[in-house]
């Protein structure tokens, strides 16, 4: 069934729905919990959105240490994106088709404030407790180091760990864990105060430094895991994820991930990764983005004509590999008439197809003070984009 490319709210979600596969009963099994024994039933959704999503288990159950992100992680872009980097990184060893999807639930809140912390924080507990960032004391003389001799001897290397959890269907219609993959957001600036209330000073930690402390991090975090019973015989993916400096308006991303097959505790070849989310337009574009930065800004140009009272037209482009992947592209606007959205919308998408590459997966958000407007996408090699406006 072909859907409609141009689609009144009301309808919409109906539409999707329509343009969906056939429904197919979902699957109802048990799972049998590796910390407490208990066996509880759990749902196997049969309706999958495409390869690129895991199915997830019904219900919903969140990471044992869900809280803790919106502390550890600076922007609301790195929040999503270690995560959705991560599942992109497991996708090379625990596939859509025969996994599920399962937030962490293995490493609970207290554990990971304890590994979070400086080892002389946590000196009370014990080794598996301990603290993986650096101590802030000072060997030679046992006191605390001076917080700017800290920045650059003893910073904060490690800022957040994200468990994600994969799951198979057994023979005898259960669940098990079958893969553990962990994120490890790294601090690409420490942030320092030299008194208590006193203004932020921030120290850039070089990237050498900063992949060498975090392969080692990462060594520890799989050393711990595996004296785990339950987690003793399970494969582990474990990248490093580099977080974006506080200001930052497009994400961190991963740099090096590395897999340990079951059984086994030595983390040997890293991989390296090469993604990168940069802003358009851009004043002076490296090669790679060059002719698109030339594509966008004659969208822009074309975009400002309609009306004056644009505040900006900006997007955000993602490279895997030196190759563009994906273009979201964010508008705001100040006249809220129907008519005069419809209009601008339809404008707007023949912009899209005029200027931009048709290869290339792009999304339209065009938003107002009272919120979103209009939702466009267009996927690789189409001509009709979907287009959806909000009532």
């Amino acid at each position: 069934m072909k859907c409609y490319r141009w689609i009144p709210a009301i309808i919409a979600a109906a539409m999707l729905s329509a343009c969906g596969p056939s429904l197919t009963p979902d699957t109802e099994l048990t799972q049998e919990s590796d910390t407490d024994q208990a066996v509880e039933t759990t749902i196997i959704p049969n309706m999958q959105i495409n390869d690129k999503f895991y199915r997830t288990l019904i219900p919903y159950k969140e990471s044992a240490s869900r809280g803790l992100v919106v502390s550890n992680i600076y922007t609301k872009y790195d929040m999503k994106e270690v995560e959705t980097g991560l599942m992109r990184i497991s996708q090379k060893h625990f596939d859509t088709d025969n996994y599920y999807f399962q937030e962490g639930q293995y490493l609970d809140e207290t554990t990971l404030k304890y590994w979070l912390a400086r080892p002389n924080q946590t000196e009370d507990k014990g080794p598996e407790y301990q603290g993986l960032n650096p101590s802030s004391v000072d060997e030679a003389t046992g006191e605390e180091m001076d917080p700017t001799v800290r920045a650059t001897e003893a910073p904060i290397y490690l800022a957040h760990i994200i468990e994600q959890n994969y799951l198979t269907k057994t023979e005898d219609n259960k669940v098990k864990l079958a893969g553990v993959s962990i994120g490890l957001a790294l601090n690409s600036v420490y942030y320092y105060q030299k008194e208590q209330y006193g203004e932020f000073f921030e120290q850039k930690i070089p990237e050498k430094e900063l992949e060498k402390e975090g392969k080692k991090i990462a060594q520890e975090v799989v050393n711990r895991l595996r004296a785990r019973p339950e987690l003793a015989d399970v494969p582990i993916v474990v990248a490093l994820f580099k977080q974006a400096e506080r200001n930052a308006i497009v994400p961190g991303t991963y740099t090096d991930y590395n897999f340990v097959d079951k059984g086994k505790t030595a983390l040997e070849k890293w991989e390296a990764i090469d993604e990168k989310y940069v802003t358009f337009p851009m004043s002076s574009p490296e090669d790679v983005y060059r002719e698109l930065n030339k594509n966008f800004q004659n969208f822009k140009q074309d975009v400002d004509k309609y009306f004056s009272n644009f505040t900006s037209v900006f997007a955000t482009g993602f490279y895997q590999n030196k190759e563009i992947k994906k273009l979201d592209i964010e508008i705001p606007i100040q006249f809220y008439g129907t008519a005069e959205i419809t209009g601008f919308t339809q404008y707007l998408t023949g912009l899209m197809l005029n200027h931009l590459p048709l290869d290339l997966y792009i999304s339209v958000s065009i938003t107002s003070v009272n919120g979103p407007e209009v939702l466009i996408i267009k996927e690789p090699n189409e001509d009709e984009p979907f287009v959806h406006i909000y009532e």
